[in-house]
């Protein structure tokens, strides 16, 4: 496992997420002997809670949509989609013995919806192919001669593979492995790093103690936001959320998260609009409204006229001024557009995923770094970010893939 020959070069992969599995299976297919080392007392561990609740896999949309979802990556990213990307993906699974479908969301799921299955059937495999798993190898950097270093149950050991790659993960989810010990490491070999920094997160908001109590953790459906980014172009989007204690998160809040860390970060917050009646105009809203009220509480009232109730009339009356509800006009707007100012987003272990990262400019087009020859960079410790919805894993897998192709490549020409 240390020093290989040249006709099988063994290399060594930090990090049992997909992307690294997917690397070792296209290294093992490819005939090269692979190692992978992981820190948590069994693999994939992110990867079987990500799919907890039914696992997201990737999206059907289409795939000039789906690239969209990348932002300011998208050049780094849409090349590795076009040679695996949804599409191969789903290929991919069915020939693990998994089948998938589409929901009603255009989202991607396994027809048992669990990550385990898949996982399972994954491994076997790897292990059929010759892939060796080693667990509760936590990677401690380099020695003085360039061996890799690992803290094990039976203590510290060195390893000298023909070639590593570190598949990591970001900084999120620290107690499933994913802490960012590696940035200090990559730091000190002169590596360029992007911060860390939260990624499809919630926010805080600073709720009164009456919203709070009556309304932490439930859901906000059928509602659209709105918000102004740093550049002046106005972003909207359709879905759901959930109230939080300190304030927001949810699919909804997840989408737009980016764009809303941007803004705090240049202007100190973020202020969107939520508008609790997205099927109705405000000229129809208004109309509505219009209509006497009689006996009818206001509560009752805007549950038979508006639809607003709940935790919806709640954020009405927390955001809006009392004289409002008296002026049909006015109320119309004001569902149409309650304001709520996120003054934070929520810590960086709390979010799904990090942004921020090992920069592309510090790789080769193998995902090798300059800076380290024989040592490669996959997954999420890259500096890119995506929202929920199939597009992290979809892209993980990709990175993954060209990541052993890349070192497949250098291998061979190496000899």
């Amino acid at each position: 496992m240390s020093n290989a020959d040249h006709q099988s070069p063994s290399v060594a992969i930090i990090g049992a997420g997909p992307a690294g599995l997917m690397a070792a299976e296209v290294l093992s297919q490819a005939g090269v002997p692979v190692d992978i080392y992981d820190a948590m007392p069994s693999v994939g561990r992110k990867f079987l809670l990500a799919g907890k609740g039914g696992l997201n896999i990737t999206h059907a949309e289409p795939f000039t949509d789906f690239v969209a979802r990348y932002g300011s990556r998208r050049s780094r990213i849409e090349p590795l989609l076009e040679r695996f990307g949804p599409a191969e993906l789903r290929d991919w699974v069915h020939a693990l013995g998994i089948e998938t479908f589409v929901g009603s969301s255009g989202r991607v799921f396994p027809r048992e919806m669990k990550a385990a299955p898949l996982l399972r059937a994954w491994l076997h495999r790897l292990r059929t192919a010759g892939v060796r798993l080693h667990v509760r190898h936590r990677w401690l950097g380099w020695d003085s001669e360039g061996a890799l270093r690992f803290a094990t149950p039976h203590g510290e050991i060195q390893v000298q593979p023909a070639a590593t790659l570190l598949a990591l993960g970001g900084g999120s989810w620290a107690r499933l492995g994913s802490d960012a010990a590696w940035v200090a490491l990559l730091e000190a070999k002169g590596v360029e790093i992007a911060p860390l920094q939260p990624a499809n997160c919630g926010f805080d908001v600073g709720w009164s103690d009456y919203l709070r109590s009556r309304c932490a953790g439930q859901p906000v459906k059928s509602v659209a936001i709105s918000h102004t980014d740093v550049e002046g172009r106005l972003q909207q989007q359709l879905g759901e959320f959930v109230l939080t204690e300190t304030g927001l998160e949810g699919s909804l809040i997840y989408a737009l998260s980016a764009m809303l860390r941007e803004s705090i970060a240049a202007t100190g917050s973020a202020l969107i609009h939520l508008d609790l009646a997205p099927g109705r105009d405000l000229q129809r809203l208004t109309k509505d409204l219009s209509r006497p009220r009689g006996s009818q509480s206001m509560a009752n009232f805007l549950r038979t006229r508006a639809g607003i109730e709940g935790v919806k009339a709640v954020l009405l009356r927390e955001q809006t001024a009392a004289d409002v509800f008296s002026e049909p006009e006015r109320l119309a707007a004001a569902i149409k557009a309650v304001p709520i100012r996120l003054l934070a987003p929520r810590p960086l272990d709390e979010a799904i995923s990090t942004a921020g990262g090992v920069a592309f400019e510090a790789l080769d087009e193998r995902f090798m770094l300059r800076a380290l020859p024989g040592v490669f960079c996959a997954g999420e410790m890259l500096d890119w970010e995506a929202p929920t919805g199939g597009y992290l894993l979809t892209a993980c897998f990709a990175l993954g893939r060209a990541a052993g192709l890349g070192m497949e490549q250098w291998l061979a020409s190496d000899v």
